[in-house]
């Protein structure tokens, strides 16, 4: 045994010398990228023009730091992990807080950071952990003077911004740490106010996908870009391929399914499906002459090209998995006329639906890392919960559930996060302790959950 110990004293002793001997010019070149700070960036002008940037004292996330890993710190107990409940095996901190402006959608970027839209702040905030303790370093504006940013997303040394009314792009330098340039992807966008935020994901075939909802609770859109969601080339240019690019009316050209009220979040599954949740329509009155059954919410709805999905004059009427093959059926309140040669036949049915006025809005699905094997699979939604429902009992919670997927379906639910909610309480009347917004996996395997009611992030991970 003595023996062993010295061998492997003698080989530690021999990695060291061999380290020592390192060029101390690439010392030097580490240190100088570990303090290179972060740009703001300031208003868009000429999108062809690409900015000079003020730098603000922000130092540059290590990259050699904030890495993966499957066994995860656990900070102290704190209010979450008090109040908000999770399956056993788990536990939940919050990772973030004081987060001013509507912390809503979430993106992690190359520098292994994690990256937040502020809807009503107008700016993309920056949440280190350099030292991988589970709680943020600092709370970093890095991107401002936005037009209400909601949805997200990297690709390469871009990050893509969906604002109200246009995407925008930003370039990441890895080498100088800098956002270093600005610009417009498209202007193609529907702005305006109702469902004002803008979701976009990059799918598989390396187009860009931006859902735009309804400008109104029932109505016909006289904009045909709205209740949609919307596909374009990297650039903003329309794809040769998408189903309406020889219509006359050159605003259809860019939709790609259309009768969406409001698809907040959407992804696509390994097979390749995209799939997207729904929020449906307020004020459908139930058999017991309350708006508080009806539509069941969608939370997977199967999306493909040149589709119809139902709103304003069909919805899903039954309540979970759709094994059964259920079609939508009419919308008998609305009183519109469906368009010629259309019929609520027509319309794609969910795959799943849960009860009404759960808002379901970010959904990502689990991966390896942390999370035990049979909860890597499935899916998790983050529901804003009820803010109309009248019948105390009918109230709907505001949590993230988990979607069990079993041979690529989803198959049936149950509650993962829970306990915002006061009790007796809609989650939207100001008294619930937050409202879940958007859910993600980071490289380090752990689930992060933003709130935008509380101003918060949580993290949570697998104590086994």
């Amino acid at each position: 045994m003595i023996g062993k110990i010295i061998k492997l004293v003698m080989l530690v002793s021999i990695v060291v010398l061999i380290l020592s001997g390192c060029s101390s010019a690439a010392i030097v070149e580490e240190q100088e990228a570990t303090s290179t700070p972060i740009v703001s960036i300031p208003p868009a002008m000429d999108p062809s023009v690409t900015p000079v940037v003020p730098l603000i004292d922000t130092p540059l996330v290590s990259t050699a730091t904030d890495s993966p890993a499957t066994f995860l710190s656990l900070p102290a107990e704190d209010e979450a992990s008090a109040r908000l409940s999770v399956p056993n095996g788990f536990a939940i901190r919050i990772f973030a807080q004081g987060l001013q402006g509507k912390p809503r959608f979430m993106s992690f970027g190359p520098d292994n950071s994690r990256y937040i839209s502020m809807t009503n702040g107008g700016s993309i905030m920056r949440l280190p952990d350099v030292n991988q303790d589970g709680l943020v370093d600092s709370n970093e504006v890095v991107i401002s003077s936005l037009n209400q940013p909601h949805g997200l997303e990297w690709q390469g040394d871009w990050l893509y911004v969906a604002e109200n009314d246009r995407v925008e792009r930003f370039r990441y330098s890895m080498e100088t740490g800098l956002f270093d340039a600005r610009e417009l992807v498209t202007d193609n966008i529907p702005g305006g106010v109702g469902h004002y935020t803008r979701t976009l994901h990059f799918g598989p075939d390396g187009k860009l996908y931006v859902s735009a909802g309804s400008s109104c609770n029932v109505c016909v859109e006289s904009d045909p870009r709205r209740a949609a969601i919307l596909r374009f080339n990297p650039d903003g240019s329309i794809p040769a391929d998408n189903p309406y690019i020889d219509n006359e009316d050159s605003r259809m050209h860019a939709v790609w399914a259309w009768g969406l009220r409001n698809s907040v979040d959407f992804l696509w599954t390994p097979a390749g499906d995209l799939w997207a949740n729904l929020n449906g329509r307020d004020n459908l009155i139930d058999s017991d002459g309350l708006p508080d059954s009806l539509p069941p919410e969608v939370i997977v709805l199967p999306i493909r090209s040149g589709q119809f999905y139902g709103w304003p004059y069909c919805y899903n009427l039954f309540l979970g998995s759709n094994l059964g093959g259920f079609l939508q059926v009419t919308d008998t309140q609305t009183n519109l006329r469906l368009p010629n040669g259309l019929d609520c036949n027509q319309a794609v049915p969910a795959l799943f639906t849960d009860l009404a006025h759960s808002a379901p809005l970010g959904m990502t699905l689990g991966q390896v890392g942390n999370f035990p094997s049979n909860f890597q699979s499935d899916l998790y939604v983050a529901y804003h919960g009820s803010w109309n429902v009248e019948n105390p009992d009918s109230i709907r919670d505001c949590k993230v559930e988990r979607i069990v997927i079993e041979n690529g379906m989803p198959v049936r639910n149950e509650v993962f996060v829970n306990g915002w909610r006061a009790p007796g309480s809609n989650c939207g009347d100001g008294s619930a302790f937050g409202r879940p917004v958007d859910v993600i996996f980071g490289p380090d395997g752990a689930m992060y959950i933003s709130d935008d009611a509380a101003g918060r992030v949580y993290r949570v991970i697998s104590i086994n």
